[in-house]
């Protein structure tokens, strides 16, 4: 390839709106080109890094037995309506009416087409086990698109879904599916993890996440650096932070706290640790019988974890309590409010730690006062106790091994085990060995195609602009000739490289351009080539070249001859 014959189209500056590096960056390098809000066209340059992303995961999905096919973009309404999703998807999921008037749904998944076509095509116990894969644009109508490629509205996914016979088959599925995920990352180049995970709005039961792992990640992620455990933080289980419940050391007291609505003020106040007081947050639960309040209790130094706290009996649909509601049920406004006290009895959850707790701190249901001295059994009944708080760093991994660490992550892969929530809603069955119906067991797979570009990144740039893996960049090797439109030596010498290099398997770019040197090697650091080699008259004479890995903070000379040596030495693909 030669860069006079390529579209390349640099720029000094990035836009003003740019959120993140990786779209900041992404957009000075000419790799994409704004359209509107989350929708983004992929120039010559992204092109290629895109296409390179795809054929790892092609070539992956193909070696781990899953068959490729295309489904449509857009979806009719009547399989969304099936399966519960039409009314529960959100506005995220873009709807519209063709000329006579029928629904239809821009896809942001394919979980009812697959299924649609598995009721189909698979009516026996012999054609299972099967793997269904495709690599598609996808479209979610983000209420605030951003983050680049990252969080746009318009992008490309490669989705797959298994179908399998029981649940131990589709086990071995979902095992499958997660070494190839493995294996994809690995061939990237990605410093990544694999957490478990919520499975959110796609169901199911068993799920991992794959993530990047990036200071700009929009996930926390819990992990033991002593072992493989890793989750996500509306996943990781908080153990109890004390082993058993001491005896009651100090008596129940009502203590003035003026002003003091916050757990930190009021140990500030009182002179005592954060993690001796005891932190009220009110949910509402709206039914037949009425609103009623659950009032749930995390020590004064932990949060409250949404996506744990709805897995509950009785709370999936659970909101927080207004302000009124609260006055009426505990009698004081929020910042003062706990469990001893209240005007109408309520469901009292407790963290694991906080039931372990001894001579606590709570509100005492009056402005600008406090229970000090608060233990369970003498002053409060024994409260239903629950995993309800988010982790932080130090706790105990729940593996046993080690204590946790925290870091950023984006998400660029996640795998379900979806069971029968599809086959069951869209009546998807095989015919047993018996000649028994039974519904098909489905797992479901996603890759963001073009978030990976975004998150690679994210963990790979610096000051100077982009740092590709060899794998997923736009040209893995660059020749960089000075003074060629001077030197017939120097062009005959950089036209000779560009050949070999493309013989021996690089995909490799002569600039041939007749830039200065200074803005030439500027131009392909912003772009993020990771090999760089220079030719130049003074070189030729010495029968050397300068080589510089795009991490490398100099160039150093290399003989002619030892130059494709190296470079399959420093290179990862």
């Amino acid at each position: 390839m030669r860069a006079s014959r390529f579209f390349i189209s640099t720029q000094k500056e990035a836009p003003a709106d740019a959120d993140v590096a990786s779209q900041a960056l992404m957009l000075r390098a000419g790799m994409i080109r704004k359209l509107a809000a989350g929708l983004y066209t992929y120039m010559p340059l992204g092109l290629r890094s895109l296409r390179k992303v795809e054929a790892i995961v092609r070539e992956e999905m193909n070696r781990a037995g899953a068959i490729e096919l295309l489904m449509p973009v857009v979806q009719p309404a009547e399989l969304w309506q099936e399966s519960g999703r039409w009314d529960k998807f959100g506005p995220e999921l873009l709807r519209m009416k063709d000329r006579h008037q029928r629904d239809f749904v821009m896809q942001p998944t394919s979980e009812e087409v697959i299924t649609d076509i598995a009721r189909a095509e698979l009516r026996s116990w012999r054609q299972l086990p099967v793997n269904f894969y495709h690599i598609q644009t996808k479209f979610r109508d983000e209420r605030r698109p951003r983050f680049g490629v990252m969080r746009a509205r318009e992008f490309t996914m490669k989705d797959a879904y298994s179908f399998d016979r029981d649940r131990e088959a589709a086990q071995r599925s979902y095992e499958a599916m997660y070494e190839a995920y493995r294996r994809i990352f690995e061939r990237f180049g990605f410093e990544f993890r694999a957490v478990a995970a919520d499975s959110g709005a796609i169901g199911g039961s068993l799920s991992h996440e794959f993530h990047v792992i990036a200071d700009t990640g929009e996930d926390a992620i819990a992990y033991s650096p002593e072992s493989d455990y890793a989750a996500n933080v509306e996943k990781a289980e908080a153990l109890p932070l004390l082993s058993q419940r001491a005896a009651p050391g100090k008596a129940l007291e009502r203590t003035p706290t003026p002003a003091a609505g916050k757990c930190e003020e009021v140990a500030e106040l009182l002179g005592i640790a954060l993690q001796a007081t005891v932190k009220s947050v009110v949910l509402a639960t709206d039914g037949e019988a009425g609103t009623q309040l659950v009032l749930l209790l995390v020590r004064g130094d932990h949060a409250v974890n949404e996506v744990k706290v709805g897995k509950l009996a009785g709370l999936a649909e659970a909101r927080m309590a207004t302000e009124e509601e609260i006055v009426e049920w505990f009698g004081c406004r929020p910042g003062f409010i706990g469990p001893i006290g209240t005007r109408r009895p309520l469901r009292v959850i407790a963290d694991r730690t906080v039931a372990n707790m001894h001579d606590f701190v709570v509100g005492a249901n009056q402005p600008d006062f406090h229970y000090t001295g608060v233990n369970w059994g003498r002053d409060l009944p024994e409260p239903e106790v629950a995993d309800i708080r988010n982790v932080v760093e130090g706790d105990p991994s729940p593996d046993g091994r080690g204590r946790l660490a925290m870091c950023r992550g984006i998400e660029v892969g996640h795998v379900f085990y979806l069971g029968t929530k599809y086959s069951d809603a869209l009546q998807a069955n095989y015919i047993d060995e018996a000649g028994k119906s039974r519904p098909l067991e489905m797992g479901c797979y996603g890759i963001g195609i073009t978030r990976i570009l975004g998150a690679c990144i994210e963990q790979n740039h610096d000051a100077r602009g982009m740092i590709w893996p060899d794998a997923l960049a736009p040209f893995e090797v660059v020749v960089c000739p000075i003074g060629m439109d001077r030197s017939p030596a120097v062009r005959e010498a950089a036209e000779v490289l560009l050949a070999e290099l493309q013989g021996a398997g690089f995909d490799a770019v002569l600039d041939d351009r007749g830039l200065r040197p200074g803005a030439m090697f500027a131009d392909w650091e912003l772009i993020g080539v990771p090999h760089r080699l220079v030719v130049s008259d003074r070189g030729l004479a010495a029968q050397t070249l300068e080589y510089q890995h795009r991490r490398d903070e100099a160039a150093t000379s290399v003989a002619r001859g030892e130059v494709l040596q190296l470079l399959r030495s420093r290179s990862r693909r």
